[in-house]
């Protein structure tokens, strides 16, 4: 960071993804760093899920599996000593001695949705200020989760802005005719954001123009769902943009999508037309996800060079911003900004 320029607080409050469920039972138990936290995460065998810090309070071993930390019958078991924890934190058995009360794992507060499982980070350790949204509609008219994830220098508030930057989909992204749909929503934690555009793309070989209108649901400053109809295919997706702070520099940005199954499209889909759809359907996912993968290594360029402007320059083009950095505020503790 250049001396003289203003940053913003490195974790700004909130609900912050961590694993999938799938990882959590396919692994038994992971370790990474997370919002500046080293932690650990897994799940007992009746689905309740911990997420704690990865440090024991008898004498501060390492908990993660690298160390020999392990999950025995739904318990974190200390490589050192064999103190064994459950899903809230709570020593509850050690091999010689009754386990003492006062050890006990700072474990975070969880909440899933369609097996992405988050975690709360609060400002100085309070607990969590509002909750997730309940899952959207599952089942077999939707496909499984497709996934890709890229770590990069950056700030969940500054990715999160896109959501509001109209101005960016045009210049950076190439899309066409993008229009706000009403204004911007904002109900405490909560941020709505609602345009229309159109997307000119070539899939296999044959040049399509989507007709899309999305609708943006921001949870804080690491949930973003997004609900997008295209309207000349009669399609649906359905897009996680979900930004965590690793150490105070990098993030890891995560998206997750899923495609309501094409029985019929409303018109051909070049390359698909006779394909059941069920595989239609999950090539398309693919296809859709490859191109919002496109979209966020453009961004990544930028987001990974740029200087955090408190006070931008705006013009009248650049939409919501001014009303976005008013609703951030929200997430960090007084005197946030910093000058170095």
């Amino acid at each position: 960071m250049r001396s003289g320029r203003a940053r913003l607080s490195p974790f700004p409050e909130g609900w912050y993804f961590v694993a999938t469920r799938e990882t959590l039972e396919s692994k038994k138990l992971i370790q990474r760093t997370w919002m500046g936290e080293n932690i650990v995460a897994w799940s007992d065998s009746e689905g309740r899920l911990s997420v704690a810090e990865s440090v024991c309070p008898h004498l501060g071993s390492d908990l993660g599996p690298e160390a020999g930390g392990r999950v025995v019958d739904g318990r974190l078991v200390c490589p050192f000593h064999g103190f064994e924890y459950d899903t809230t934190g709570q020593c509850v058995a050690t091999p010689n001695a009754p386990p003492p009360a006062t050890a006990r794992l700072r474990a975070f507060e969880t909440r899933e949705i369609l097996g992405l499982v988050f975690a709360w980070w609060g400002i100085g350790g309070r607990g969590p200020q509002w909750d997730l949204p309940e899952a959207p509609q599952a089942g077999a008219d939707w496909t499984a989760l497709d996934t890709w994830t890229a770590r990069f220098p950056g700030h969940p508030q500054e990715t999160t802005e896109n959501s509001v930057d109209l101005g960016h989909l045009r210049y950076v992204h190439g899309y066409d005719a993008v229009n706000r749909v009403g204004g911007l929503s904002i109900d405490g934690a909560y941020l709505r954001s609602c345009f229309d555009f159109r997307r000119t793309r070539t899939i296999a070989g044959i040049r399509s123009v989507f007709d899309v209108s999305a609708v943006t649901h921001v949870h804080g400053l690491g949930y973003s769902y997004v609900e997008v109809h295209e309207h000349s295919i009669d399609m649906d997706t359905r897009l996680w943009v979900l930004a965590t702070p690793i150490d105070g520099r990098l993030i890891e940005m995560t998206l997750f999508s899923q495609l309501r199954r094409l029985e019929r499209p409303k018109r051909p889909i070049a390359g698909m037309r006779f394909l059941p759809a069920r595989l239609r359907s999950r090539l398309m996912n693919k296809i859709m996800i490859s191109r919002q993968k496109r979209d966020v290594l453009q961004d990544v360029v930028i987001w990974g060079r740029k200087s955090y402007r408190p006070r931008p320059r705006l013009c009248a083009s650049d939409g919501e911003i001014g009303p976005y950095r008013r609703y951030c505020e929200q997430f960090y503790p007084e005197g946030a900004l910093e000058t170095e």
